[in-house]
C-alpha cells in the first residue's frame, strides 16, 4: 500500500478571521480559515483549501488585480507570497509587526501595508524572477495611532489610509507637486473604511460610531502635477544628527527603507498654497439606536455606487451613494460582521462572521443566498464516512450533526435536535440513515431522504452516552453510558429498548461491531474489553484483560482482528475468535506531544502520560491510523507492527501544545507572559472600562485552543482518510497524478511504440504496454481508440493482472471523461467476464470496487435528475398540445376519419412519452 497521502481539503471551517476577497472574475470568494486559505468556487459549487499554511492565523490577505498572486500576513507580521496558479509559496517576508491591512494598486505595480502608525508602499513582485520579491519604495508617516484601512484611486496615483486616531490621510503614490499628503478629520471614532469614487479623488470615510462623511476634492486626477526629481525631499529618521563618519552607512539604510514622507495634521497656510483641497459635502448617520452604533466593516462598489456596512449586531445596510438612499437592511447573524467584500459585477456580497465561523454570500437583487455555510462552533468530536465514500458526517460539542459532500466540500444539511455535545455519529450500511449519540441522554436516527429525525432512542434512567455502534445490517443500535457503566441496545425498526448489557465497572469508552458477525466489542476504563454475542441472548462471549484503561476499540474490516488503545500509550492486537493477543505497539513516544504554554516541563516529559484515543484500520486492513492529543497522526503497518509514517496535521503556532521546548523569552521575573491577556481592550476581547462604567463583557477571555485529533476514519475506497482536529475536518488523499510509477517496464515500451501497436490494431498488446508505462494520458488515448465491437474480445483476452488496473483507471476516468457509455461498457464487460476471479480477491479489491461504484453513482444522480426534468417537460408539452387539439376539435365539426386519426395520434404520443 502507498503512504504518499497529501493534504487535499479542509472542511468544517469556512471562515475564522481576516478579510474576505473575491477573485477578479467574481466567481470565487477567498476566505482565511485559521492559517490556511480556502477558495469557494460559487459557479461550480466546489471548495478547495490550498496546500500551504502560515505559521500563525492569517490576519489579512492581499490579492493582485490579475488574481495570480496573493500575499498572506499572519498575526505576528510574517508574510507569504503565494502563486494562486501553482498553489505554492514563492517567497517569505517578515514585517516584524502586526499588519492591519494590505492592498494592491489597481495597476498591480505597488502594494501598501499598514502597521502601527505608518503606511509602507512596496514594489509588487513582478512576473520576472527577482532576488527580493518585496522592495520598499516609500514610508508614509502622519497618523498618531494605528492605521486601519487602505483604498487606491483607479489610476493608482494616490491612496487613502484610515486610522484609529479618527483621521483619514490621502497620500500620493508618486512625487506630485500639489499632493504629497492631506489629512481629513470630522469623525468621532475609529475609521473603519475609506473609499475613493470612480476615477476621482472624491472620498467617503466611514467610522465605527456609524457616521459617513462625503469629501469633495477641487482637483481631478488629471490635475495632479509631477514634481521635478530635484525637488524631491528624502527625509530619514536620523535627520541632521548624522555623524561625519556614518554618511555612507546611513545612505545605505535610507535606500533600504526607501523614501520617507512625514505628514502634518495642521500644515502652515504657506504650505497649503497651490495644493489640493478637500471640502466636506455631507455627513450621514446610519442609525443612532443602540444595536446599530458599533459599525464593524464596510465595502463599496465604485461603478454601482453601492455601500454595504456591517454592524456588531449582525445587521447589514445597503445604501446607494451619494444620495445615501437605503436599498435594504437585513439581519444575517447574531454575531458581529467581521468582513465584507463585493464581487466585480456588484451582484454578490460576501459576509464573514468570526464569532460563529459563518461565511455568507448574498445576492442583493434577488434577495437570496448564493452560499450559506457555517462550521461547528465548538470542537468536532466524531466523524464517519458513508459506505460509498461520497459523504462525511461530523458531530461537535455544539450539539450539531453536519453532513458534508466530499467532492464539493460543502455542508448540505445540519441537524440541531441534540441539546448537548454529540459524542459519536455513524452511517448505517445503506448510507441513507445517520445515527448519533449525545451527552443529552438520547440517540437519534436521521433520514437523509427527508432530512428529519425519525427515531429517538432513550434509556429508562438518564444516561450520558459516550460512544455508539450500529451492526452491519443496520437493525441494532448500541450506545455506551459513561455514568451508569452500561451498554443499551435498541431496535432500529421499532425504536424499543431490547436489552441492557451489564458487566463493566467503569465508564464505557468505545464500542465496535464486527463487520462479519453480530459480535459487539465494548471497551471500558475498567481495563477490559468484553465481546458480546448479539445473536445468543446478548451473553458475554469473551473478556479481554489489559494493563490499563481502554480508550478505543476497533475491528479490522474482515473481522479477524481487534485493535485496542489503552491509557499507557500501547496499541494491542487481539484475535477475537480465540481471545489471544497477537501483538502490541508501544506508541507513546511516536505521539510526540508538544508542551503547553503553562507547562513547566518539556514536551518529552509531558509525553510520558499521553496516549492514543482514536484508532482506524485502512480499507485493506494492512495499516492502522492512530491519533490523540498531538499534532501528529501515525500510520502503523499491522503485520510488521512498525511505524510507517507520521503526518503533521498543523504547523499553526496560534494553537497550544505546538512547541516542544520552553521559550525563555516568554518567561519574565513576574511569571509567564502566557498569563497576560493580550487581547484586553480589542473589539473582540475584554472592554477596558473606567470605574462605574457597566458596558463590556467581563467574562470574555482570549485563549489558545489546544491542538488535538479527536477522530480518524479511512475512506471505504482507501484513497483518502479524514481527521477531526482543532483546525477542522482535514482530508488527506492519494495524489498519484504527479508521480511516474511504471509497472514491469522494458526499454522497448515507449509512447511511440505504443501508438505504433495501436495503429496496427493490436489493441490488447497496446493496452498492456500502456499500463506498463503507466502514463494516464496515454492509457486514456489507447482505451478510447478501441472500437466498441472489440471490447468483448479484448476483455476476454486481457491478463488477470491488468483487469484490476483497467478497473482502477475506469474508477478515476468516470469523473473527468465525457465518454460515459463507452467506459460503462468497459466496466460491465470486465466485471461479467472476470467476476469469479475478482470475487476470490474481494478483500484487496474492495476499495477499487467502491471507488468505481462511487463514480457511477455520482453520474447516475446527475443524469437521473436531468432525465426526470426532461420527462416532466415533455409530459407538460404533450398535455398542452392535447388540450389545444381538443379545443380545436370542440370548435370544429369532426368526421369519423378525423376522430380515428386523433385517437391514433394520442396513443402514439403516450407511447413516445413512456419510451422517453
Amino acid at each position: 500500500m502507498k503512504f504518499n497521502y497529501r493534504f487535499s481539503n479542509l472542511l468544517g471551517t469556512v471562515y475564522r478571521r481576516g478579510n474576505l476577497t473575491f477573485t477578479p472574475d467574481g466567481d470565487s470568494v477567498i476566505s482565511p480559515v485559521g492559517n490556511r486559505l480556502t477558495v469557494f468556487d460559487l459557479k461550480n459549487n466546489k471548495s478547495e483549501t490550498l496546500p500551504l499554511a502560515t505559521r500563525q492565523n492569517i490576519a489579512c490577505v492581499g490579492l493582485s488585480p490579475d488574481g495570480r498572486l496573493a500575499i498572506l500576513v499572519d498575526d505576528e507580521g510574517a508574510a507569504v507570497l503565494v502563486s494562486m496558479v501553482s498553489k505554492s509559496v514563492l517567497h517569505h517576508f517578515n514585517f516584524h509587526k502586526p499588519v492591519h491591512s494590505i492592498c494592491f494598486s489597481p495597476d498591480g505595480r505597488k502594494f501598501v501595508i499598514t502597521k502601527d502608525n505608518v503606511a509602507l508602499m512596496y514594489h509588487a513582485p513582478g512576473k520576472k524572477r527577482e532576488f527580493n520579491a518585496f522592495v520598499l519604495d516609500k514610508s508614509y508617516y502622519g497618523p498618531y495611532d494605528e492605521t486601519t484601512c487602505i483604498d487606491w484611486t483607479d489610476d493608482s496615483k494616490c491612496f487613502a489610509v484610515g486610522s484609529r486616531d479618527m483621521s483619514t490621510w490621502v497620500f500620493g503614490a508618486e512625487r506630485w507637486a500639489n499632493l504629497v499628503y492631506y489629512s481629513l478629520g470630522g469623525h468621532k471614532d475609529v475609521i473603519v473604511a475609506c473609499f475613493f469614487e470612480e476615477d476621482s479623488l472624491d472620498l467617503y470615510t466611514v467610522s465605527q460610531d456609524g457616521a459617513l462623511c462625503a469629501w469633495q476634492c477641487d482637483t481631478e486626477l488629471d490635475g495632479l502635477l509631477q514634481r521635478p526629481p530635484k525637488e524631491a525631499v528624502v527625509a530619514t529618521r536620523s535627520g541632521s544628527d548624522k555623524e561625519p563618519g556614518a554618511e555612507d552607512e546611513n545612505d545605505d539604510m535610507a535606500q533600504q527603507r526607501g523614501e520617507e514622507i512625514h505628514g502634518k495634521a495642521n500644515p502652515e497656510p504657506a504650505e497649503r498654497a497651490g495644493k489640493v483641497k478637500y471640502s466636506r459635502l455631507a455627513k450621514h448617520f446610519f442609525n443612532k439606536e443602540k444595536d446599530f452604533n458599533n459599525l464593524t466593516s464596510a465595502a463599496f462598489h465604485k461603478k454601482m455606487h453601492l455601500l454595504v456596512t456591517g454592524f456588531a449586531s449582525g445587521i447589514f445596510h445597503l445604501h446607494e451613494l451619494p444620495d445615501f438612499t437605503l436599498i435594504h437592511s437585513l439581519s444575517i447573524s447574531d454575531q458581529r460582521i467581521a468582513s465584507i467584500s463585493m464581487n466585480r459585477t456588484g451582484d454578490w456580497i460576501a459576509f464573514g462572521c468570526s464569532g460563529l465561523g459563518q461565511l455568507l454570500v448574498w445576492e442583493w437583487q434577488s434577495e437570496s443566498y448564493v452560499l450559506k455555510q457555517q462550521g461547528h462552533f465548538n470542537n468536532m468530536v466524531s466523524l464517519a464516512y458513508s459506505p460509498d465514500g461520497q459523504y462525511l458526517v461530523t458531530g461537535g460539542d455544539d450539539g450539531k450533526v453536519k453532513v458534508w459532500n466530499t467532492s464539493s466540500g460543502f455542508c448540505f444539511v445540519t441537524f440541531t435536535e441534540h441539546t448537548s455535545s454529540v459524542t459519536a455519529a455513524t452511517f448505517t450500511s445503506t448510507g441513507f440513515v445517520i445515527v448519533s449519540a449525545s451527552l443529552d441522554g438520547t440517540v437519534r436516527a436521521f433520514d437523509l431522504h427527508r432530512y428529519r429525525n425519525f427515531r429517538t432512542f432513550t434509556s429508562p434512567r438518564p444516561s450520558q452516552f459516550s460512544c455508539l455502534a450500529v451492526d452491519s445490517s443496520g437493525e441494532i443500535v448500541c450506545a455506551g453510558s459513561q455514568d451508569s457503566f452500561e451498554v443499551f441496545v435498541w431496535s432500529m425498526q421499532t425504536g424499543r429498548l431490547l436489552d441492557v448489557l451489564v458487566g463493566h465497572e467503569a465508564p464505557i469508552s468505545s464500542l465496535s461491531f464486527s463487520p462479519v458477525q453480530t459480535i459487539l466489542a465494548t471497551g471500558s476504563w475498567d481495563k477490559s474489553v468484553r465481546l458480546w454475542d448479539m445473536s445468543d441472548s446478548w451473553k458475554t462471549k469473551e473478556t479481554l484483560l489489559l494493563n490499563s484503561d481502554v480508550l478505543a476499540v476497533t475491528y479490522r474490516p474482515d473481522g479477524k482482528e481487534l485493535a485496542v488503545a489503552t491509557l499507557d500509550g500501547q496499541i494491542s492486537f487481539w484475535d477475537p475468535q480465540n481471545a489471544v493477543q497477537t501483538g502490541s505497539i508501544e506508541g507513546r513516544h511516536d505521539l510526540q506531544m508538544g508542551r503547553k504554554e503553562m507547562d513547566k516541563i518539556t514536551a518529552k516529559q509531558a509525553a510520558k502520560g499521553k496516549s492514543f484515543n482514536t484508532l482506524c484500520y485502512s480499507a485493506d486492513g494492512q495499516s492502522l491510523l492512530a491519533g490523540g492529543a498531538s499534532k501528529f497522526v501515525c500510520i502503523y503497518h499491522v503485520e510488521e507492527q512498525i511505524l510507517v509514517k507520521k503526518f503533521e496535521i498543523s504547523c499553526n503556532l496560534s494553537l497550544d501544545s505546538m512547541e516542544e521546548y520552553l521559550d525563555r523569552r516568554k518567561m519574565t521575573e513576574f511569571g509567564s507572559l502566557a498569563l497576560v491577556d493580550e487581547g484586553a481592550g480589542d473589539e473582540d476581547g475584554v472592554s477596558l472600562s473606567l470605574p462605574g462604567v457597566k458596558r463590556g463583557d467581563m467574562s470574555s477571555r482570549h485563549f489558545k485552543p489546544e491542538v488535538r485529533v479527536t477522530c480518524l476514519r479511512f475512506s471505504p475506497t482507501g484513497r483518502s482518510w479524514a481527521a477531526t482536529t482543532t483546525e477542522g475536518l482535514l482530508i488527506y488523499s492519494l495524489d498519484s497524478s504527479l508521480f511516474f510509477d511504471p509497472f514491469d517496464l522494458d526499454l522497448d515500451i515507449t509512447p511511440s511504440s505504443i501508438r505504433k501497436t495501436l495503429r496496427q490494431k493490436e489493441y490488447t498488446a497496446a493496452i498492456v504496454m500502456a499500463f506498463r508505462l503507466n502514463e494516464k494520458a496515454l492509457i486514456r488515448e489507447v482505451l478510447e481508440n478501441v472500437p466498441c465491437n472489440e471490447i468483448d474480445v479484448i476483455c476476454s483476452s486481457l491478463p488477470e493482472v491488468y483487469v484490476e488496473k483497467v478497473l482502477h483507471f475506469l474508477a478515476s476516468a468516470f469523473d473527468t471523461s465525457a465518454h460515459l457509455e463507452f467506459y460503462l461498457t468497459w466496466a460491465q464487460r470486465l466485471l461479467m467476464q472476470h467476476g469469479q476471479s475478482l470475487k476470490a480477491r474481494s478483500g484487496t479489491l474492495l476499495p477499487m470496487i467502491q471507488a468505481l461504484q462511487k463514480s457511477i453513482q455520482n453520474h447516475f444522480d446527475d443524469i437521473s435528475k436531468l432525465c426526470d426534468w426532461n420527462r416532466f417537460n415533455i409530459k407538460y408539452a404533450l398535455a398542452l398540445s392535447q388540450q389545444r387539439g381538443m379545443k380545436r376539435v370542440a370548435d370544429a365539426p369532426v368526421s369519423d376519419d378525423d376522430e380515428a386519426s386523433y385517437s391514433s395520434m394520442e396513443e402514439q404520443s403516450e407511447e413516445e412519452a413512456v419510451l422517453i
